[in-house]
C-alpha cells in the first residue's frame, strides 16, 4: 500500500494570499505525521518550506506551544490502494505549495468560526428527532427553521451557522457501494432569514472553499439554475469563475420547493473536480468518478402558488449546506468518505475485531467495514437523542440498522464480543469509537454512554438469538425458491408471506431479507409482505385518534394576532381582550349560546398545554353590572398555536361572545392546584428515579393531569418491588422536608452549566425558566408549580409497566389524587374483608388458600372430562373405516359435540394408539359459543407417505374461520364459526380418504 507523501511547502497562493495558514518550517519536523501510528508507511524528508512566519493564521495557531501539539494531533495517511489517489493528490497541488491535511473537527469549528465572523449567530444543532410532524428524523440543516422559512413563527434573528446532525436512510442499500453515501453525516450550514441574500451567500461560499479551506479554485465547478441569470453574473463575473465551468441545470437538480405550494427557489451547487486532466467536453457534474458536489446554496425567492406560477418572496431567505464528510475526503485527499478521520477510526476498530485489516481486506469485507463504520455512527446518536428500538417509527429505522450491522459484523466473522467473550456483543465495543469521537458533535452523547452501550447489548443479544435460526429457515426458503424456479422455468421468487413471517416470527427487517435474497439471485414479493403488513396491523392495532398538529390556513386565521402574554405564574385570573374568535376552522365577529368556538386572548392566566402539562380549564366571564354576566365561556382546554399564541377552546353557556370584548378570565384553582401538585412530584419522581435505579436513565415522555401523572423513562427491565418502595419513600420524604422551590429564568448555556435537566421533547430559546427543588432536582421547565413541597402532601405510584423495548412508564398519584386514591383503596379492602370473613392483613392468606382449592377443582373436573372423553373414543372408535386395497389405512373423522381442547387431544391420543398403524383421526367439537377445536392425528404409516398432520389440518380449520398447525403427526386447531363445523369435518373426511386411496395405489 502506497503512503501519500506530505508537502514539500505548506503554502499555496490564491490571486496572492495565502491559501491554508499554517506555520513555518522552523516550527516542524522533517519527517511523515501519520493520524494512524499504527500504519506503516515510508517517511518522507522532502516536509521542507520556505514560507514567512507573517502568512500565519492567529486563531488557528496562535503560538509555537500550539503548533507542535496541532501537528502532533493531525497525524495522517491515505488508507487507499489506489494509485489514481496518489496521481490526483500530487495533481492537486501541481503548481502551488502543498498543505498539511487537516481533522474533521477543524474543518467544522473553521466553517463556524468563518461564519460567525461575519455577524451569524452560532446555533446548536437540533435533535435527530425533529419538532416537526411531517417527517420522522431531521434530514437537513434547515428542518429547524422550518417555520421561519414558512412565515410561522418570526425569526429570533437575521443570521444563523449550524452544525447539523443528520440522517437518511432512504438509500441505505447504498451504504459503502459509493464513496459518499452515508445514513448519518454532518451538514455545516450558514442562513439568513431576509437579511443578506444571492451575492453574499455566493462570494461568502467562494471565500472559505479557496481561501479558508484552500481549495484550488481551477478545481471548482459550478451549478446553477437554467434561468438563474444573476447567480452565473455573481459566478462568472465577481468570482471568476469561467464560463466553461458552470453548469445550467434543471428544475429537478436546481430548483427547491418546500411542496406543492409555498417557499421555493434556484439552488447553486460547488463541485470539486478530481480529474481536471479529462477537459471540459462531454462533462458530467454527476460522474462520481470524477465529481463530488460538497457545498449547496438555496436561494428562497418565490412563492409558488395553487395554480404552479411563482411571485416573489417579500423575505427572501438563504439556506446552505456543506457536508462535512466529502470536504474532509478532499482536504484529506482520500478515496472516499469513509477514510477520513470522522469515520475511519470506527472502521479500524472494526477491523481489530474481525482480525481483517482495512488495507488488506477484499473488496466485499471493505464494503462490511464501511457498512459498520456507518451505521454505528447512526445508531448512537439515535439512541442518544431517545429513539429506541422498536417495530414502528422512528424505533424502527434503530433496530434495522443494529440488525444490519449484527448481520455484517457476522459476515465479517466477528464471534461474540470480538475479543474472546463468545456470549457478549460487538456492537457496543465499536460504539465506545463513536462516543470517543463525539466530543465535538455532541458533549451530551458521552454522559449517555451507559445507556447507549446497555441499548445496543441488549438488542444485538436479543436478535442473535433469533438470528441463526432465522437464517437456517432463509436458506431454506431461498433453496426452495431456487428449485421451484429452475424446474417451473420462472423467475425466483420470495413469496411476501415468507418475507413477513421472517419478520414477523424471527425478527429480519425486509430489507435484510431483500439484501440476502439478492445475493442469492431471489427477488421478494415486496407488495404480498405489505399486504401481510396491513392485515397484522388492522388485526392487532388498537384505534388510535390523530391529533391534528396544524391548520391548513392557520397563518392567515393568526396573521393579525399578536402573542398572547401568559400571566399564569403570577394569577389566576385577569381582564383580557377577545382578539379574535374561530368556529370550525373560520373566523367570526360573535358566537351564541351553544356554539364551540376557539377563543384568542391578548393575555391570559390560562397555561396552555406544553411540557407534558395539560392546559388548564375555567372560564371567560363578560360582566354586566356588579355580579352579573353578559355572557359566560366554559374553557376545557388551551393549546399553543403559531409559536406563542394561545387557544383558548371551549363552549358558550350563556350569552354572545364578541370580538374587541373585554373578559374576565378565571382559572380553575382547584384543577390547577391538582396540575402543579402532579408537575412537582413528576420532578421528584425523576430525581428518585436516578437515584434508585442509576444516572443514566432519562425522561422519554410525560403526562401531567388533573387525576393523575405519568412519567415514561429509559430503562431495559422492569422495576422489583423493592425499587419502586424506596422510590416511593423518597418522594414522600421529600415531601415531609417542606422544601420551598426556586424558580429563576437564566441563559440556556448557565442553567446547563448548573446540571439542570431538559424536559424530554421540548425546544429552548436562549433564556430558560429553570424549577428547582434545592438539594433534589433542578430542571429547565416552564410548567407551573407548588411552591413548597409540602403542597404535595403525599405520593403513590398506582403502575409501573413497560410500553416499548427499552422503555418503561410509571403512573402515580398525588395530593387530592393521592388522598382519593387511598381513601379508594381503603373502601375495597373493607368490602373484601367483610365478604371474607377477615382481618385486612389475613386477607392475602385467605385469597391465596381460595386460589389453590379452585386449582384443585378445576384439575378435577378437568381429569374427569379427559376420562369422558377418551370414553367417548373407545366407542367411536368402532366407526373407524378401512381405505386401501393392497394396504389398509384405518381412518376416522368424526364430532365430538362440545368436549373442551384439551380433551379432544386426549381422545385423539387414545385413538391413535387404538388403532393399527397406518391410520389417521381427526376430531372436532364446539366446546363453547363461537368457538371451534380440531385435532388431526397421524401414525407413522401415514406420515411416511409424506402426509402431514399439521399442513392437512390447516386448510379445514379455514373452514370453520380459524387456522392452526403442528408437527407431522399430531396438530391441533381452532376457529370461530361452530355452524360450519358439520361441512369442514365432512372435508376433511374426503379429502383424507382421497389422499389415502392415491397413495395405496
Amino acid at each position: 500500500m502506497e503512503s501519500l507523501k506530505l508537502p514539500q511547502s505548506l503554502f499555496s497562493s490564491h490571486g496572492g494570499k495565502a491559501i491554508v495558514p499554517f506555520p513555518t518550517s522552523s516550527l516542524l519536523p522533517k519527517s511523515t505525521f501519520l493520524i494512524y501510528p499504527n500504519r506503516k508507511l515510508a517517511p518522507s524528508t522532502d516536509f521542507v518550506t520556505t514560507a514567512t512566519g507573517a502568512h500565519l493564521s492567529a486563531n488557528i495557531f496562535p503560538c509555537r506551544h500550539c503548533v507542535v501539539k496541532q501537528i502532533r494531533s493531525m497525524q495522517f495517511t491515505t488508507r487507499s490502494t489506489s494509485a489514481s489517489v496518489q496521481s490526483t493528490a500530487d495533481e492537486l497541488m501541481e503548481g502551488k505549495s502543498k498543505d498539511l491535511p487537516v481533522s474533521g473537527d477543524s474543518i467544522r469549528r473553521r466553517f463556524i468560526d468563518f461564519y460567525a465572523s461575519r455577524g451569524h449567530k452560532v446555533l446548536p444543532s437540533a435533535s435527530l428527532v425533529p419538532d416537526d410532524p411531517t417527517v420522522l428524523l431531521t434530514i437537513a440543516g434547515m428542518l429547524q427553521f422550518k417555520p421561519i422559512f414558512l412565515g410561522q413563527v418570526p425569526r429570533q434573528v437575521p443570521r444563523a451557522t449550524t452544525a447539523q446532525r443528520c440522517i437518511r436512510t432512504n438509500d441505505v442499500e447504498n451504504v459503502g457501494q459509493t464513496s459518499r453515501h452515508h445514513t448519518f453525516f454532518e451538514m455545516l450550514g450558514n442562513f439568513s432569514f431576509g437579511d443578506y441574500f444571492k451575492k453574499e451567500a455566493i462570494r461568502w461560499a467562494w471565500e472559505l472553499s479557496t481561501v479558508e479551506f484552500g481549495l484550488p479554485a481551477d478545481r471548482l465547478w459550478i451549478s446553477i439554475f437554467e434561468d438563474d441569470n444573476e447567480a452565473f453574473e455573481i459566478w462568472h463575473d465577481e468570482m471568476g469563475v469561467p464560463v466553461e465551468r458552470i453548469k445550467r441545470m434543471g428544475e429537478d437538480d436546481n430548483f427547491w420547493t418546500s411542496g406543492v405550494t409555498g417557499p421555493c427557489g434556484p439552488c447553486s451547487e460547488i463541485y470539486y473536480d478530481f480529474h481536471p486532466e479529462r477537459g471540459y467536453s462531454d462533462t458530467d457534474l454527476n460522474d462520481d468518478t470524477r465529481f463530488i458536489e460538497f457545498y449547496n446554496l438555496v436561494f428562497m425567492e418565490f412563492n409558488k402558488k395553487d395554480d404552479g406560477s411563482l411571485e416573489p418572496l417579500k423575505q427572501k431567505n438563504i439556506d446552505t449546506g456543506l457536508g462535512l464528510e466529502r470536504i474532509a475526503r478532499i482536504l484529506q485527499k482520500v478515496s472516499n468518505n469513509y477514510e477520513t478521520d470522522l469515520i475511519y477510526p470506527i472502521i479500524e476498530k472494526t477491523s481489530e475485531l474481525a482480525k481483517v485489516p482495512y488495507g488488506l481486506a477484499d473488496d466485499h469485507s471493505k464494503l462490511n467495514l464501511k457498512i459498520i463504520g456507518d451505521h454505528l455512527r447512526a445508531i448512537v446518536y439515535l439512541i442518544s437523542d431517545g429513539v429506541v428500538p422498536s417495530n414502528i417509527g422512528r424505533g424502527y429505522v434503530v433496530r434495522r440498522l443494529i440488525r444490519r450491522a449484527v448481520r455484517t459484523g457476522r459476515m465479517l466473522g466477528i464471534k461474540g464480543d470480538g475479543q474472546g467473550n463468545l456470549e457478549g456483543a460487538f456492537l457496543p465495543v465499536i460504539a465506545r469509537k463513536v462516543i470517543e469521537l463525539s466530543a465535538h458533535i455532541n458533549p451530551d452523547v458521552k454522559d449517555k454512554t451507559p445507556r447507549i452501550l446497555e441499548e445496543l447489548k441488549r438488542e444485538e443479544l436479543k436478535f442473535v438469538q433469533t438470528l441463526e435460526r432465522g437464517e437456517k429457515y432463509l436458506d431454506q426458503m431461498l433453496l426452495e425458491a431456487l428449485l421451484s424456479a429452475k424446474a417451473s422455468g420462472m423467475v425466483p421468487r420470495l413469496s411476501g408471506k415468507d418475507a413477513f413471517l421472517l419478520y414477523d416470527t424471527y425478527g429480519f427487517p425486509v430489507e435484510i431479507t431483500a439484501e440476502v435474497a439478492q445475493e442469492r439471485g431471489v427477488s421478494i414479493d415486496i407488495t404480498g409482505f405489505d399486504i401481510e403488513m396491513e392485515n397484522q396491523r388492522r388485526q392487532s392495532q388498537a384505534a388510535h385518534s390523530a391529533v391534528k398538529l396544524a391548520m391548513g390556513n392557520s397563518a392567515d386565521l393568526t396573521k393579525d394576532v399578536s402573542d398572547t402574554k401568559f400571566l399564569g405564574y403570577e394569577t389566576l385570573s385577569a381582564t383580557a381582550v377577545v382578539e379574535s374568535l374561530i368556529v370550525n376552522g373560520n373566523p367570526v365577529p360573535q358566537v351564541s349560546e351553544g356554539s364551540e368556538v376557539e377563543v384568542f386572548l391578548n393575555r391570559t392566566p390560562f397555561y396552555a398545554e406544553s411540557g407534558g402539562q395539560i392546559g388548564d380549564h375555567g372560564f371567560l366571564y363578560v360582566p354586566q353590572g356588579e355580579n352579573q354576566h353578559k355572557a359566560v365561556m366554559e374553557i376545557i382546554d388551551v393549546q399553543k398555536s403559531m409559536g406563542n399564541i394561545f387557544v383558548h377552546k371551549g363552549t358558550i353557556r350563556e350569552g354572545v361572545l364578541e370580538v374587541g370584548r373585554e373578559v374576565e378570565a378565571a382559572v380553575d384553582a382547584k384543577l390547577r392546584q391538582r396540575a402543579k401538585v402532579h408537575h412537582t412530584a413528576t420532578h421528584l419522581l425523576q430525581s428518585a428515579l436516578k437515584k434508585v435505579i442509576g444516572q443514566e436513565t432519562s425522561q422519554a415522555g410525560s403526562l401531567v393531569a388533573f387525576e393523575r401523572l405519568r412519567f415514561d423513562f429509559n430503562f431495559h427491565r422492569p422495576l422489583i418491588d423493592d425499587e419502586l418502595a424506596e422510590i416511593e419513600r423518597l418522594v414522600n420524604k421529600w415531601v415531609g422536608d417542606a422544601t420551598p422551590l426556586q424558580t429563576k429564568v437564566m441563559p440556556l448555556a448557565d442553567a446547563k452549566g448548573a446540571g439542570a435537566i431538559a424536559m424530554f421533547g421540548e425546544k429552548y430559546g436562549e433564556e430558560v425558566r429553570v424549577v428547582e427543588v434545592p438539594g433534589v432536582s433542578m430542571e429547565l421547565c416552564g410548567g407551573t408549580h407548588v411552591s413548597n413541597t409540602s403542597e404535595i402532601r403525599g405520593f403513590k405510584i398506582i403502575s409501573e409497566q413497560g410500553i416499548a423495548s427499552g422503555i418503561r412508564r410509571i403512573e402515580a398519584v398525588a395530593g387530592d389524587a393521592f388522598i382519593e386514591y387511598v381513601n379508594a383503596r381503603d373502601y375495597h379492602m373493607k368490602q373484601l374483608c367483610s365478604t371474607l370473613k377477615v382481618k385486612a392483613e389475613e386477607v392475602t392468606t385467605r385469597v391465596e388458600n381460595l386460589l389453590e382449592e379452585l386449582r384443585i377443582t378445576r384439575n378435577e373436573a378437568s381429569t374427569l372430562r379427559e376420562k369422558a372423553a377418551v370414553y367417548k373414543a373407545s366407542i367411536m372408535a368402532t366407526k373407524a373405516i378401512s381405505v386401501g386395497t393392497s394396504e389398509k389405512f384405518r381412518v376416522l373423522v368424526e364430532s365430538m359435540e362440545d368436549t373442551d381442547a384439551d380433551s379432544l387431544k386426549k381422545a385423539a391420543e387414545y385413538l391413535i394408539e387404538t388403532l393399527e398403524d397406518p391410520a389417521a383421526v381427526i376430531l372436532g367439537s364446539c366446546p363453547g359459543a363461537d368457538k371451534v377445536s380440531l385435532v388431526a392425528a397421524f401414525t407413522p404409516g401415514v406420515v411416511q407417505l409424506g402426509i402431514q398432520a399439521g399442513k392437512f389440518i390447516g386448510p379445514i380449520a379455514k373452514l370453520c374461520g380459524g387456522g392452526g398447525g403442528g408437527r407431522p403427526n399430531f396438530a391441533q386447531a381452532g376457529g370461530r364459526k361452530p355452524e360450519n363445523l358439520s361441512n369442514a369435518l365432512e372435508k376433511a373426511r374426503s379429502e383424507i380418504i382421497s389422499v389415502l386411496s392415491e397413495k395405496a395405489k
